[in-house]
């Protein structure tokens, strides 16, 4: 897949996943992704974090600057939802971007036809200059790669490890999410919200957008009794 045709993928981007509204209290594991990636200038990253931890956002976050931030083109490759592509297809021509976000490393490191590809094109990357930044649920040594040079070209950037919210930063995620869209969520509707959904922050911000839709067509503030019969929970 070059450049000229990647669209064929239809590969849309989140207009939603930006840096501005990416929840990173002071000192959390969440702000230095955030240096890693806007700030730090590190060529080659790879952020681990659990189902839910936010990389998706991450990744499409650093694609969305636009060409003046990122230096040229920016491509992001959901590789959960491409793993049944011909690698070589989806990885052609790429190493001419300045930037290549590969997410869900893990759906594909383990499959024996994706390795030599993978170790080519980041050799192709290294050679032209393009930045790497690579996601993954499973730290490497658990991903399952067993091509060693494909392991150690890996290996040979930043790994960072994003760790999950604990309860009172879901709630505070959830808030400073309300707050962006012009809503108010106390504390008590926020801690019913995390005893009734899971808590994973697509899932919380799944439920945040049917909320403000709801809200903005009926006029209704954020009470418990309204959330209870919007969300059905």
């Amino acid at each position: 897949m070059s450049l000229s045709n990647q669209m064929h993928l239809e590969i849309k981007l989140d207009d939603q996943a930006t840096f501005n509204n990416f929840y990173a209290p002071k000192g959390s594991s969440q702000q230095l992704a955030k240096f890693i990636l806007q700030e730090s200038g590190q060529r080659i990253a790879y952020l681990v974090g659990n189902s839910g931890a936010g990389l998706s956002h991450l990744l499409q976050a650093i694609c969305q600057r636009g060409p003046f931030e990122t230096g040229g083109d920016a491509i992001y490759l959901p590789l959960f939802d491409l793993q049944d592509y011909p690698p070589q297809q989806i990885l052609e021509g790429l190493e001419s971007a300045s930037l290549v976000c590969l997410d869900d490393l893990q759906a594909v490191a383990n499959q024996q036809e994706w390795q030599v590809p993978l170790f080519n094109f980041f050799n192709e990357c290294k050679q032209s200059g393009t930045r790497l930044i690579f996601s993954s649920h499973q730290l490497l040594e658990d991903i399952g790669i067993q091509l060693p040079d494909l392991l150690s070209r890996l290996q040979s950037g930043l790994i960072h490890i994003v760790t999950d919210f604990n309860d009172d930063d879901l709630r505070r995620l959830l808030q400073f999410r309300c707050n962006l869209r012009g809503m108010y969520l106390s504390d008590e509707v926020a801690k019913f919200l995390l005893m009734r959904l899971s808590r994973d922050t697509k899932t919380l911000i799944n439920a945040l957008e049917t909320l403000d839709s709801a809200s903005l067509r009926e006029q209704r503030r954020l009470t418990t009794p309204f959330v209870k019969s919007v969300l059905e929970i």
